[in-house]
C-alpha cells in the first residue's frame, strides 16, 4: 500500500507529464494551461473537453495515455467528466498568454461563476485594437469565433466565453 507522501508524489509527476502534453487543435498550449485537465488524484486524471461534442476529445484522451504509459503510470485511468461543462475561467494566466501569442484572442477572466471580472472587449492579437468584429460565430473550431481587425484587417480566433 502507497504512503499518502508517495501519492503526492505520483500526483506532483502526472500533474508535470500532463503539463507537456500539448492540446491538438492549438499545440502551443498544454491541456493542463487549457484546463481540460480537471482532477488529478488517486491514480486518475480527469478531463472536461472545451464542449461536449469537441472532436478533438479522443486525440486528448490518447495524447495523455501515451505520455502516462511512457513515464509508467500504465496503471493511472482517465476519466472524461462533462458536468460541471468546461468554462474559459479554467484557461490559466500563462495559458491566456499564450492564446495571444499564438494569435487567438483569448476570453476575458471570470469570477468562475459566469460573471466576467475583466471587460468583455475583444482586442486583436496582431495590434491589440479593440475595433474589431466578429466575422461568424464559428472560427476554426466551433469554441471559437471568426473576428476581424477593422484596423489592421487581420482576420483571428476569438475563444468563446463559456
Amino acid at each position: 500500500m502507497q504512503n499518502h507522501a508517495d501519492m503526492g508524489d505520483e500526483v506532483d509527476q502526472v500533474r508535470a507529464i500532463l503539463s507537456a502534453v500539448p492540446d491538438p487543435e492549438i499545440p502551443v498550449i498544454s491541456v493542463m494551461e487549457l484546463g481540460i485537465v480537471r482532477k488529478v488524484d488517486h491514480q486518475c486524471v480527469e478531463i472536461t473537453p472545451t464542449y461536449t461534442g469537441c472532436p478533438a476529445t479522443t486525440v486528448i484522451e490518447t495524447m495523455i495515455r501515451e505520455a502516462l504509459d511512457q513515464e509508467g503510470f500504465e496503471n493511472w485511468s482517465i476519466k472524461t467528466v462533462l458536468a460541471p461543462p468546461w468554462t474559459t475561467d479554467w484557461i490559466s494566466d500563462e495559458g491566456r498568454q499564450k492564446l495571444l501569442d499564438y494569435g487567438i484572442a483569448p476570453p476575458p477572466k471570470g469570477d468562475g461563476k459566469g460573471t466576467l471580472k475583466e471587460p468583455s472587449k475583444t482586442h486583436c492579437p496582431q495590434c491589440r485594437s479593440s475595433n474589431v468584429e466578429e466575422i461568424s460565430q464559428f472560427g476554426s473550431t466551433p469554441c471559437k469565433a471568426l473576428m476581424r481587425c477593422l484596423d489592421c484587417a487581420e482576420p483571428f480566433d476569438r475563444f468563446k466565453c463559456i
